[in-house]
């Protein structure tokens, strides 16, 4: 095991102390005098560095400027992958960034946490209920209202979905709302969004164009994940094959991570990029994305097109890609028919 192993481990351990006991948002909710609230500045707290867990908080994001569509909203994130994530999104007034590698940076760090107690908040939420950071900042922060991101057993059992990682902070939002005054939403919950502009629309549209050299629809795939959740050569070899097989149509590109590996050997057309925008905007000119459970997976729902998400190790309830038509498979108990069966009814 390595020393940052380790001291990631402590840290969680620290982290869990301290908070276990922090805050029950529904029991502290109350309605002052019949009055609805004016909300108008908020903080919403994530600090996750990956990037799929930026993108997965742009629902609850929404949901907020839904509400509140003249709020400011301040961000209290890790490392820099959320200033691409929310560029577009005009309510972000301020990202307030801790350092990715804390104990690197330990000045910076403790500047940051103490950079919460700085401003007042109308509402204060916090965007993942295992999160220990999120729930400490939450309780730093000042702020009228908190929602701490407890989990709730009755509106769990109001939603079939309530388990996914995006949804049940929206829930519990318009729930948290409906305690203090508002009215409750039963709109649907927004689906993952990195908002990409007309500009970056269209050079996205001139990459793919000069990387295929046709007017064919293209799908593309990213063949790699991290750890368990990756598949191996032949894996995603058979499937680049059928793919190529059973819809000649359509051209098959790959995007390669930022290793700059492919588990198909670089035969199909590639690009490489660390520009994640310049990445979403490239996948939003494509019909269909199909990887693995990771961040990028993310990232295609996020430029609003339909993603076949595969999982064999992690929750596909909590982590499925949902909207814009997408589908994911338990690979476990799955086959390569029913995946091409499924792309088949996307693409038709």
């Amino acid at each position: 095991m390595k020393v940052s192993k380790k001291i990631n481990s402590l840290r969680r351990q620290v982290m869990n102390s301290l908070t276990k006991n922090i805050g029950n948002s529904y029991s502290a909710a109350h309605l002052n005098s019949g009055v609805i609230p004016e909300i108008k500045k908020i903080l919403i707290s994530r600090p996750n560095h990956r990037l799929g867990n930026q993108l997965l908080t742009t629902p609850l994001v929404q949901e907020v400027i839904d509400t509140f569509p003249n709020c400011k909203i301040d961000l209290f994130v890790k490392g820099g992958v959320a200033n691409a994530v929310f560029e577009n999104y005009e309510n972000i007034d301020k990202v307030i960034q801790l350092p990715k590698k804390p104990f690197s940076h330990i000045i910076k760090y403790i500047f940051k946490w103490f950079a919460l107690k700085k401003r007042r908040y109308d509402l204060v939420i916090n965007g993942d209920k295992d999160s220990s950071s999120g729930k400490l900042a939450t309780q730093l922060a000042k702020g009228k209202f908190k929602l701490f991101g407890d989990l709730n057993e009755a509106i769990q059992n109001e939603y079939d979905d309530y388990e996914h990682i995006s949804k049940y902070p929206v829930y519990n939002l318009r729930e948290y709302l409906a305690l203090i005054g508002f009215p409750k939403s039963n709109k649907p919950v927004p689906t993952l969004n990195i908002k990409l502009s007309e500009q970056e629309l269209a050079k996205g549209k001139t990459v793919l164009r000069e990387l295929v050299h046709n007017e064919k629809p293209t799908i593309c795939i990213y063949t790699n994940a991290t750890g368990d959740k990756c598949y191996d050569e032949v894996w995603w070899t058979q499937l680049y094959k059928r793919l190529c097989k059973d819809f000649p149509e359509y051209n098959v590109i790959e995007l390669l991570p930022i290793e700059n590996i492919s588990r198909i050997n670089f035969v199909a057309p590639n690009l490489y990029s660390k520009d994640v925008r310049e990445m979403g905007a490239l996948l939003a000119n494509t019909a269909i994305f199909i990887t693995a459970d990771n961040g990028v997976m993310h990232l295609a729902s996020a430029a609003q097109i339909p993603v076949v998400g595969f999982f064999k190790i992690t929750n596909l309830e909590k982590y499925g890609p949902y909207g814009n038509r997408s589908i994911a498979y338990n690979t476990n108990e799955s086959n390569l028919n029913d995946w091409l069966k499924g792309i088949h009814n996307i693409l038709s």
